[in-house]
């Protein structure tokens, strides 16, 4: 796209209109379970890349916030993922006032992250570094944390990857803790994930969490933890499931 684009929510919708594929949409809403009884039932996808959402975001990125919110309420997946993106952009390359326009805008539109792949983008893209710099609001990873609604849940464990490349532990092994018994296996995933971060960076810490609760962790929960142990290491913890 050479133009200048105009910016409003119905040209982003024209323009992955243009990038739609139906046989990805098809496999896209197989991928991520979109039919009757699956965890992202009811959403609908029109078969669009990532790659060219992100750089349809960065055409898009001086679109206003009453457009972006539109995307966001939008039914389709890739309009609420280009419109996040977007967000994403407008909250990094924001000043303070932008950042927590963009951090309010995106909690009132919660909701729309309503699955993995938009969970996995956002929180740590624009939810995380947000509470990293403003820590009176931490507590509403608490919050999250014992939520009903899977994406909300895993929103809270993953926001935390902003503070782990900060260097800080705490908040991710206090939400794994909370977490270890939670039901589903996208948390189990997220969880270790989130664990072996932590180990990319202070492996005493990810053991020494290990130590207390491999016994009780789920068995992908773990498995994601170590992954990259050496196999001796992964053992060793493997056997404490018993």
């Amino acid at each position: 796209m050479s133009h200048v684009p105009t910016l409003t929510a119905a040209a982003v919708r024209r323009e992955l209109a243009l990038l739609a594929d139906p046989h990805k949409a098809t496999v896209l809403t197989r991928f991520f379970q979109c039919g009757p009884g699956g965890y992202g039932e009811g959403d609908r996808f029109i078969g669009v890349q990532v790659p060219p959402q992100r750089k349809l975001a960065r055409a898009f990125r001086a679109l206003p916030p009453e457009a972006i919110a539109e995307l966001l309420q939008d039914g389709i997946h890739e309009h609420r993922f280009t419109g996040f993106l977007i967000l994403i952009g407008r909250f990094a390359s924001g000043d303070a006032a932008t950042r927590a326009h963009s951090f309010a805008l995106c909690r009132t539109h919660l909701a729309r992250i309503n699955n993995w792949d938009l969970v996995d983008t956002v929180a740590p893209g624009l939810l995380g570094p947000h509470l990293l710099d403003n820590p009176t609001l931490k507590p509403w990873l608490d919050t999250l944390a014992r939520s009903p609604v899977l994406w909300e849940r895993r929103i809270s464990i993953i926001s935390t990857q902003a503070f782990i490349r900060a260097g800080a532990f705490e908040d991710t092994l206090r939400l794994a803790e909370r977490l270890l018994h939670d039901p589903h296996d996208l948390m189990h995933k997220a969880v270790g994930w989130m664990l072996r971060e932590v180990g990319n960076r202070d492996l005493k810490q990810e053991e020494a969490f290990l130590d207390r609760h491999a016994h009780e962790m789920p068995r992908t929960m773990l498995r994601y933890a170590i992954e990259k142990f050496p196999a001796d290491r992964r053992r060793h913890f493997m056997r404490q499931k018993g």
